[in-house]
């Protein structure tokens, strides 16, 4: 469930910076709506666009499997290629400077390895199409934050959608001056169902280790195994 309620996420922010949600609520909220305006709050299309995921793997898969809806062609990059996700989404493999140059959206689901630390900074943004859009649900220090801030300033890319930040809970100043980004509280997983399961997976797995049987998930099962 954690799965899919992430990829959710990933959504959520695709659509609200896309079609700047949050930047139109304050505008109503703070009485600055008069009338309706051909160029008022234009944003950017989802649909027939090209989505490009950074880390295929179940959460990706699952970001990418809601794109058949917006009739997206879908690209990934990851360490290697993940044939089951194709089967699955449609999505074609790509190396890391194709999915920049392609992408109108890229949507971050990698986790944090020697390789992904700091992976999109100045250089990587400057070779993203200037309308792209990208989202980070993997973990903050995969973007330079201070490098996206600036981008963003200058219009090297479109906008952003960070649910991790690179120093959590701190989010860079200039960061929070921008506002072609949408900021969320690393709040991926928090829906009242996917956090009711996750407390009873954690109950399930107590029980299981208490009765001498190998808990649910298990990180180090090796260990287990060579006892």
């Amino acid at each position: 469930m954690l799965t899919e309620t992430t990829a959710d996420m990933a959504w959520v922010l695709i659509l609200s910076v896309g079609r700047r949600i949050v930047e139109a609520d304050a505008y109503v909220r703070e009485g600055q709506f008069k009338c309706w305006l051909p160029s008022l709050m234009l944003g950017m299309n989802i649909h027939n666009k090209t989505l490009g995921v950074f880390g295929m793997g179940r959460i990706g898969t699952a970001v990418a499997r809601r794109a058949s809806g917006f009739n997206m062609t879908i690209i990934y990059n990851n360490r290697g290629r993940n044939e089951l996700a194709e089967k699955d989404t449609g999505a074609t493999f790509v190396d890391f400077q194709t999915l920049l140059k392609e992408s109108d959206y890229i949507v971050v689901t990698t986790p944090l390895t020697p390789e992904t630390k700091g992976r999109f900074g100045l250089p990587e943004f400057h070779k993203m199409k200037s309308g792209a859009i990208i989202i980070n649900i993997g973990r903050g220090p995969v973007i330079k934050e201070a490098e996206l801030a600036e981008a963003l300033r200058e219009g090297l890319i479109w906008g952003a959608g960070l649910d991790v930040f690179e120093n959590e809970p701190k989010v860079d100043p200039e960061l929070l001056k921008q506002k072609n980004v949408v900021l969320a509280p690393h709040m991926a997983s928090a829906s009242w169902e996917t956090r009711e399961e996750m407390i009873a997976m954690a109950v399930r797995s107590v029980e299981l280790a208490l009765n001498g049987e190998v808990p649910e998930h298990l990180v180090n099962p090796q260990v287990v195994s060579s006892k």
